[in-house]
């Protein structure tokens, strides 16, 4: 089973989606559902995907669940809960025990806090996900990279997975400001990466799949392909490159793997670090 652990939907008269009004996020302002993904998705011969919160609001944790009862290709989601709220467990037992939730994300990187993640009543949240074993996707800039070792300690038994690499400036090669507080990361156990958003902290318009080697080698020496998995970041990657250029560049990327650790980092990690079960729902991925 192949997963692609990382992609999005929005409906612009369905929620204020107020980080899509950057001017360069102009070319992707428009609807993307279901019906637009399933054709990609059959061309790279992807099996299931991960639909990824983009907002604070449970509202959407209800739309996406309500996309997965029409869409069998979808593996289920991952949310979103208030952590700083004294509400937060009571938000995440609302949809914790439903078979297509798979885990929770905050925007870190957009909070004016750069130390957010690690104030006393977020981490406190991040217990409460602990608690019940729901994972967490870290989005982060370079800058709060540092402190993923802090929530993993704080956590040691919760599942932590950072989303596109930290954003590494992959625009001017840099690995200086990055590199050190991202091994530090791996050496936490319960941490794993997604190989994904790399194309859009690439040169959008002159991007070769050779630009992002250099990451992928540090993260698979660091992580290993056990703890790595493949996300599109579709369709905000349509920015930079089309949904098959961003797996074609990570399938030449780890060409030399075995083909055992190609699967790990193309479904097995996914489907274990988000708990996805062996096999899809018998109805067939309609697009709806």
């Amino acid at each position: 089973m192949k997963i692609d652990a990382h992609q999005h939907f929005w409906e612009l008269d369905r929620f204020d989606y107020e980080w899509l009004d950057a001017p360069d996020l102009e070319p992707i302002r428009r609807d993307y559902v279901p019906a637009d993904l399933s054709p990609h998705l059959k061309k790279c011969e992807i099996d299931r995907s991960v639909f990824v919160q983009t907002r604070h609001d449970v509202k959407e944790n209800h739309w996406a669940l309500s996309l997965c009862e029409s869409n069998s290709f979808l593996a289920g989601i991952v949310g979103w809960v208030d952590l700083a709220s004294e509400r937060c467990e009571e938000q995440l037992l609302e949809f914790k025990d439903h078979p297509q939730f798979l885990g929770i994300r905050h925007v870190t990187q957009d909070e004016p806090d750069d130390d957010f993640i690690v104030r006393g009543d977020v981490i406190r949240g991040l217990q409460v996900l602990q608690k019940y074993q729901v994972p967490f996707d870290l989005l982060f800039f370079v800058k709060h990279l540092k402190h993923a070792v802090t929530v993993a300690r704080a956590c040691p038994d919760l599942p932590l997975v950072i989303d596109h690499l930290a954003k590494p400036r992959i625009r001017e090669q840099s690995l200086t400001d990055w590199e050190a507080d991202f091994r530090a990361a791996a050496r936490c156990e319960n941490i794993h990466c997604k190989l994904s958003g790399m194309v859009t902290e690439a040169d959008w318009k002159n991007w070769k799949p050779s630009d992002l080697k250099p990451y992928i080698d540090i993260a698979l020496d660091a992580f290993g392909p056990s703890r790595l998995m493949y996300g599109s970041d579709w369709p905000v990657c349509e920015l930079a490159a089309t949904y098959e250029q961003v797996y074609d560049a990570l399938t030449e990327n780890i060409s030399a793997l075995s083909n055992s650790e190609k699967e790990q980092i193309f479904g097995k990690t996914a489907a274990r670090f988000y708990g996805i079960p062996d096999k899809p729902a018998t109805k067939q991925a309609d697009g709806v």
